[in-house]
């Protein structure tokens, strides 16, 4: 089965992949493993679940509501990646380049970010605070 992947703007074929039990996934290792740019990829809602990505080049790759539980993105770029609503959960992104990275709604718990680029979390749905300091004990005064 031949896998292509396409350029998000241009619908140009950036690297296909003929295998007999072919997968997206496996079609993107073996992209990753020869080098080739995956920059403007279109992935969008794949199964990436564990794939191997180390120093991938997905920059400004739409990769909107993919699976990457568990996959392996140390130093790839992903600068201006659509990420949203991806499930990174677990992921290894230890060194990535999230800059410009677009990550609303994804999920990054139990993810690896120590040294990424860029990686600024929002964290939605906190409590606004009150101005008035938290008693140091964490107890509350008597009443």
């Amino acid at each position: 089965m031949k896998i292509e992947i396409k350029n998000r703007f241009s619908g140009v074929v950036i690297f296909d992949h003929n295998a007999e039990e072919n997968s997206l996934r496996l079609a993107l290792e073996v992209a990753v493993k020869a080098k080739i740019n995956l920059s403007c990829a279109i992935l969008s809602g794949a199964d990436l679940r564990g794939a191997d990505l180390r120093d991938a080049d997905l920059s400004d790759a739409n990769l909107s509501d993919a699976d990457l539980r568990g996959a392996d993105l140390r130093d790839a770029n992903l600068s201006d990646a659509d990420l949203r609503g991806s499930d990174l959960r677990g992921a290894d992104l230890r060194g990535a380049d999230l800059r410009g990275a677009d990550l609303s709604d994804a999920d990054l718990s139990g993810a690896d970010l120590s040294g990424a680029k860029g990686a600024l979390i929002v964290l939605e749905d906190q409590p606004e605070p009150t101005g008035e300091p938290e008693p140091e004990s964490g107890l509350l005064p008597p009443q």
